[in-house]
Parts: structure tokens; C-alpha cells; sequence
């Protein structure tokens, strides 16, 4: 069959040249299926990218669940979070506390040693007890003229290094007396070195009087020094009997040591008196 140069043309084939309905037929079926195949396929990978999507966010989900449910150590402080209505209380400055006024400075030197002084002050009432021993108070006495009541080298040492007042007490126990001499000074270094320098050549003159007889004037007697602050402390001691005082007499000893003892107490104690009066004064 020939429709002319252009037209369908079949060579020579079945049924004489017939075109094979049947082959033709069967051809399409197959197109038809392959279709319906790749639809359904395409239906599954669709399914699937949803599936995938899902358990995806699922797992981001539970990420994000796992982020809200933190350990207590890691959740914010208590003390983090504002509180509603809570009003910052006061604050106030530190302050320092001055540092406790020194005793020592008020018995160091006469600019501020302004506290009364005089016999009764140092040596109070009529009796002294003291290391389990009480001793009677004799005379007392107190004088400018700190070179009179020195003898030999002790006399110089006063007067060179500006004693401006010596203050006498004279205590005693049956035969035994002592009288310390408390020699002043304007600074504690003054009187640091009339104690360095005093070599017992002589002695602060006894003193005699309200039952306590001469004494240590022409016998051998025992004799001391030392010092706290502006003042120096001199004793001289011995037998109201006119005999010598030797070591012997444990009396003689006890006292003069009780003596020292007291009045380096004594001065101690016009010290603390002045420093807590000035720390209450502001």
C-alpha cells in the first residue's frame, strides 16, 4: 500500500501487509502499567520524605524537651531571679574602729601626762598589801629641789638630766623600812638614762617620821633603781634598829621589792586611766 512519497509506508509484513492490531494493542497495556508502576512509586518516595520529616522532628522535639529539662545544678540560682516587691535594704560605708589609745604614750612624756600627781596618788591609804604581805605607810614627802634628796653621784645624775620633782613614801614592817624616792621627768628618754646612769654611788635619803625612826644614814642598806616611762623609781632600805641590813633580813628584801613592784603598777595604771578617759572623750 502506497499513499504517495510522505505517507505511512508498510514494507512487507503479516496479514499482507495489515498492521498488527493485537501486537499494538498489547503495546499499550504495557505503557499503561509501566505507568501506573511509576505513579505508585513516586506515591512511596513521597510517603517516605514525610516519614522522614516527621522523625526528624520528632528527634528535635525531644532535643528541645531534653534542653528544658536541665539538671538542678545548671537551672538558673533562686538568687538570679528577681523577686517582685523586693526593695534593696540600706547599705552603709565600712568603717574602721580607731586603734585602742596606747597607756604608754600618756606616762611617756609630760605634754600629755596632765593627770593629778602627788603622794596619795601613788601611794594611797595607810597600808600597803601586796604579794601577800602588808606594810604600814610612814611619812611622805615631795619636793622640786630633786638634787636635794639624792646623795653623792645620785644627786648629779637628777639634776643633769632635768628631774623636776622627786616624790618620796617611806613603808615599814617591825624593824625593817624602806622609802622609795619617785623621781619625775619631762620625757620617758630623760628618765631612762638617770636610771642607766646611776652607779649606786649614794642614794635617795630615807625618810623618817610617823613612827618610822632615822634609818639608813649611817648603816648599810640596800638600794635599787629602775624606771617606766617619764619617771624613775629609787629605793633605800634597811634596819630601823641602827644595825646593818644584810641578806639575811628577808623583811628588808620582800619590802623593797613589794615597793617597786607597786609603784611600777602605780604609774601603769595613770596610764590606762588617761588613755580610756581620752578614748571616752572622743
Amino acid at each position: 500500500m502506497s499513499f504517495g512519497q510522505g505517507g505511512p509506508q508498510w514494507g512487507p509484513g503479516d496479514n499482507g501487509g495489515a498492521p498488527d492490531w493485537a501486537a499494538l494493542a498489547e503495546a499499550s497495556e504495557a505503557r499503561a502499567r509501566k505507568k501506573r508502576w511509576m505513579m505508585i512509586g513516586g506515591a512511596v518516595v513521597a510517603t517516605l520524605a514525610v516519614g522522614s520529616v516527621v522523625a526528624w522532628g520528632i528527634v528535635s522535639a525531644n532535643k528541645d524537651s531534653e534542653a528544658g529539662n536541665k539538671p538542678a545544678d545548671q537551672l538558673p540560682s533562686t538568687a538570679d531571679i528577681p523577686s517582685e516587691g523586693r526593695t534593696p535594704g540600706p547599705s552603709f560605708a565600712e568603717t574602721t574602729p580607731p586603734p585602742p589609745l596606747d597607756p604608754n604614750d600618756f606616762i611617756d612624756s609630760a605634754a600629755k601626762d596632765k593627770a593629778p600627781l602627788g603622794a596619795d596618788t601613788l601611794f594611797p591609804g595607810r597600808t600597803l598589801t601586796f604579794g601577800g604581805n602588808t606594810y604600814k605607810k610612814g611619812a611622805t614627802a615631795r619636793t622640786a629641789d630633786c638634787a636635794s634628796v639624792g646623795t653623792k653621784g645620785l644627786s648629779g645624775v637628777l639634776r643633769k638630766n632635768g628631774c623636776t620633782q622627786v616624790i618620796r613614801a617611806t613603808y615599814y614592817k617591825d624593824s625593817s623600812a624602806v622609802t622609795i624616792g619617785v623621781a619625775v621627768f619631762d620625757t620617758k628618754a630623760a628618765a631612762t638614762r638617770a636610771k642607766e646612769q646611776y652607779d649606786f654611788d649614794g642614794a635617795v635619803v630615807s625618810l623618817p617620821g610617823s613612827g618610822v625612826p632615822t634609818f639608813c644614814r649611817t648603816t648599810v642598806c640596800r638600794q635599787t633603781a629602775n624606771s617606766v616611762g617619764r619617771y624613775a623609781y629609787f629605793t633605800n632600805g634597811g634596819l630601823t634598829n641602827g644595825r646593818d641590813a644584810s641578806k639575811k633580813d628577808a623583811t628588808v628584801f620582800a619590802l623593797g621589792d613589794d615597793l617597786q613592784e607597786f609603784t611600777f603598777q602605780q604609774i601603769k595604771r595613770r596610764g590606762e586611766a588617761q588613755a580610756s578617759a581620752a578614748a571616752t572623750a572622743g
